[in-house]
C-alpha cells in the first residue's frame, strides 16, 4: 500500500481510498451490489485492468466484498461492506461541495448512481409533501426506489414495494428536470419520460432539490485558478 505517513485520519483514510477512480467505484455501489460489467457501465472511461486492479485494492483494504448471488443466478457481484457503506456520508457531503463547482462540465458523462447520490443528498421534502410516498425510477433495465417519509429519503435498487409513482426516463433527462431545464410537460411531450401515477408527486420531489449556486470568488485580489486538465 502506498501511504502518506501521515498519522492524520485523513491521510489514513485516503491512503486507502485516494487512489483515482477508488470513490467512484465506491459512489457505483452505494445502492447496492453491482456486477462486473454494471460498474464498466456507470465508469466508461476506465481501463478493465484498472477496474480489477482497484477492486482488488478495496477488497484487500475490507472496503468491497465479493460475493455469488442465488444459485438460480450464479453471478459474482461486488458489493461495499459495512464499513465501506459508512463512506455514503462522506460522498454526499463531497458532492454537495463539488456541485458548486464552477469548473463542473454539466455535458460530460453522468452515470445513474451519481445521479442518485445528488438526489438522496440533496433533496429537502417540503412542509406539504404527503407522510409517505414511494417512486420507482426507471433508466432502461436500472431500476431506483426512493422511498420518502417526512425528512427522510432512502434511496435503493431493492424492490421497494407498490410505488405511488414510477417513472421511466434517461438520466440526462432526469437532470434536465432536476436542474430546473425542462419541466415534465415538456419532457412528456418530447416522448423522454412516462409516469403512471400523479405526475404532482413527481414536481414536489424535484421541487424538494435546491438548486446549487456556483461558488465565487469573494476575495477580489485573488484570480480563480482556470479549470485542471483531463487528470490521468
Amino acid at each position: 500500500m502506498r501511504t502518506y505517513g501521515d498519522a492524520c485520519a485523513v491521510a489514513s483514510a485516503l491512503d486507502l481510498i485516494g487512489d483515482r477512480w477508488a470513490l467512484l467505484i465506491v459512489r457505483e455501489l452505494l445502492f447496492g451490489p453491482k456486477r462486473f460489467s454494471d460498474l464498466r457501465t456507470g465508469l466508461p472511461r476506465i481501463a478493465p485492468n484498472r477496474l480489477s486492479q482497484r477492486l482488488r485494492d478495496l477488497e484487500e483494504y475490507g472496503v468491497v466484498r465479493r460475493r455469488t448471488l442465488g444459485p438460480t443466478v450464479g453471478a459474482q457481484v461486488f458489493a461495499l461492506s459495512e464499513w465501506g457503506r459508512d463512506f455514503e456520508g462522506v460522498l454526499g457531503e463531497l458532492g454537495q461541495w463539488g456541485r458548486r463547482s464552477p469548473f463542473r462540465d454539466l455535458d460530460a458523462h453522468l452515470s445513474v448512481d451519481s445521479l442518485m447520490l445528488a438526489l438522496s443528498g440533496d433533496v429537502r421534502p417540503l412542509a406539504d409533501t404527503p407522510a409517505q410516498v414511494g417512486y420507482e425510477l426507471r433508466f432502461g433495465n436500472d431500476r431506483i426506489h426512493v422511498h420518502v417519509a417526512g425528512n427522510r429519503i432512502e434511496v435503493t435498487r431493492h424492490e421497494g414495494g407498490h410505488p405511488d409513482v414510477a417513472v421511466d426516463t434517461d438520466v440526462r433527462t432526469f437532470t434536465a428536470l432536476l436542474t430546473r431545464a425542462q419541466s415534465i410537460p415538456d419532457a412528456v411531450e418530447a416522448g423522454r419520460l412516462a409516469i403512471k401515477g400523479d405526475p404532482g408527486l413527481l414536481q414536489q420531489l424535484l421541487d424538494a432539490v435546491p438548486r446549487p449556486e456556483p461558488a465565487a470568488d469573494r476575495d477580489s485580489s485573488h484570480t480563480v485558478a482556470q479549470p485542471p486538465g483531463e487528470l490521468r
